[in-house]
């Protein structure tokens, strides 16, 4: 029988973390992954870790300090980090070196290009090295970059937000049916669990019950993955994220304009093409559109759409879990694809 894979999930106390360690847990290929959250040594440690069970299931297992040797006296091969990005960004360089594979749940890595990049203002104490793995870095959406995933040393596993709006453009924008010059718009809502486990002024109970509200319009460090992956530019995509009173799931409402006139058969079957044999996104008929709570606590990633009469414009509806298709899930998703496996296991 082949010996099981070793991991270790770094940040297992947050929303995300906890979601990765219960879907490696359970994995038939993989050994109950180390826990580990970041020590006073390193970044603050979290406001509940201590004491706060990481695998709530077993009762007793609470996540440990992070220590470089406790990786190595594991032989973990995997490392999946759900850190906050500047933390991500300051250990992936050590952890390629020591011939760790990284899954990085943060924006550490995600974005090659400067201008996006800099809205997280990393300051990098190697910048060359820094370079070096930014280029190296696979944008971690198995849909489009399964062939690239299979053997990379780090993936950049993308935004929640990112990921619904990049996988209802995708077939579109490949097909070159999108009318670019008219713009592209995307109004995506999220629930609270999206913004972390931290609290906040905005996140409070208080202030996201009966309410709905817009956050970093024309900011949001989502938009740039958003452009580099289906190649647009800025002028060209209005990207408005919302939050919704409610604990995990993500809609976004996506308005296009096609460059000639087109039938809902040709839209369907454009993406049924597109995602054909591709076991986490379920393409929905023409006006049956996704709602979150078909995707709720599941990894798929539903899309929808309806086309106005005079074939030209076109409403696209993806919904996901943010902690699962748009965070851990994914994360599953593509370590199965680093080494060979189906793409469903541990995700059924």
């Amino acid at each position: 029988m082949a010996a099981r894979l070793k991991t270790a999930v770094l940040g297992a106390t947050g929303y995300s973390g906890l979601e990765l360690t219960r879907l490696l847990a359970k994995h038939p290929r993989v050994d109950t992954p180390l826990q580990l959250r970041r020590d006073a040594n390193g970044a603050k440690s979290e406001a509940s870790s201590d004491g706060f069970p990481s695998v709530p299931w077993n009762g007793h297992s609470a996540a440990e300090p992070f220590s470089w040797a406790k990786l190595e006296q594991q032989d973990v091969k995997v490392l999946f980090l759900a850190t906050p990005h500047e933390v991500s960004r300051e250990l992936v360089p050590e952890a390629i070196a020591r011939g760790l594979r990284v899954v990085d749940l943060s924006g550490a890595w995600r974005l090659k290009q400067d201008e996006n990049r800099a809205v997280y203002g990393f300051k990098d104490a190697d910048a060359a090295m820094a370079a070096k793995l930014t280029e190296q870095a696979v944008y971690g959406l198995p849909e489009l970059n399964a062939d690239r995933i299979c053997s990379a040393a780090l993936i950049a596993n993308p935004g929640c937000y990112a990921t619904s709006v990049i996988l209802a453009l995708a077939p579109l924008m490949s097909a070159d049916f999108v009318d670019r010059s008219r713009g592209i718009i995307s109004d995506s809502k999220s629930g609270v669990s999206g913004a972390g486990k931290e609290p906040t002024a905005r996140t409070h109970f208080v202030t996201v019950a009966n309410n709905l509200s817009a956050y970093s319009v024309f900011g949001h460090r989502h938009t740039g993955e958003i452009l580099e992956q289906l190649k647009l530019e800025a002028c060209q995509l209005i990207f408005t994220p919302h939050l919704l009173p409610i604990p995990r799931g993500i809609l976004s409402t996506i308005y296009v304009s096609l460059n000639r006139e087109m039938t809902a058969v040709e839209v369907e079957s454009c993406f049924c093409d597109f995602y054909g044999g591709k076991r986490w996104v379920r393409v929905l008929p023409a006006s049956n559109l996704p709602q979150i709570i078909f995707s709720l606590h599941t990894n798929y990633c539903d899309l929808g759409f309806c086309l106005a009469d005079d074939g030209r414009r076109l409403v696209l509806v993806s919904c996901l879990d943010n902690l699962l298709k748009g965070a851990a899930g994914q994360a599953v998703q593509n370590m199965n694809l680093m080494y060979g496996w189906s793409e469903e296991e541990g995700l059924q």
